[in-house]
């Protein structure tokens, strides 16, 4: 008999005001610089987070914050796209297959459309599983919608023989 496990995952990072010596702007493992980057303890890349997270619940691992704590040095300044091939690891360690993740990302800027394949391909390979990436505006309603941060959402569906 087949099991069959989806979680959610969600993260939201605000953009970083005034200067951030040595910070870039990292979404799903792709660089964009001269755009403001986001804060946050790691790269803050919001998009592996929000898949890393997807991935953590549907095997009931709990969540990124457990695992990864803003609070330990250890992860200051980590490649996201790293910690979400740790992630995948540990669900696969528990005996899932991980069998894909969709995920929405919102924001004004940057646009997504025009890496997205580069997206794909890099979440794709650090999940070990097809990942999807669509890029949405908030069309200027709330904080997303003034250009004051990202926010993602990421769907995963996991399964295993029983």
């Amino acid at each position: 008999m087949m099991q069959v496990r989806v979680g959610q995952g969600f993260d939201v990072h605000r953009f970083v005001d005034g200067e951030a010596p040595g910070r870039v702007l990292v979404l799903g493992g792709v660089e964009f610089p001269g755009e403001r980057p986001l804060a946050g303890h790691s790269d803050a890349d919001a998009i592996a987070h929000a898949v890393a997270d997807a991935l953590l619940g549907a095997a009931g691992l709990g969540d990124i914050g457990e695992h990864f704590p803003d609070t330990d040095p250890a992860w200051r300044g980590a490649d996201s796209l790293a910690i979400l091939a740790d992630v995948a690891s540990m669900v696969r360690a528990e005996g899932w297959s991980i069998g894909n993740v969709d995920v929405s990302v919102v924001c004004e800027s940057p646009r997504i459309a025009p890496v997205r394949d580069q997206m794909v391909e890099l979440l794709s390979a650090a999940a070990g599983a097809p990942v999807s990436v669509k890029g949405r505006r908030a069309e200027g309603l709330g904080a997303i919608g003034r250009g004051e941060g990202v926010m993602c959402f990421a769907s995963a569906i996991i399964t295993r023989e029983t």
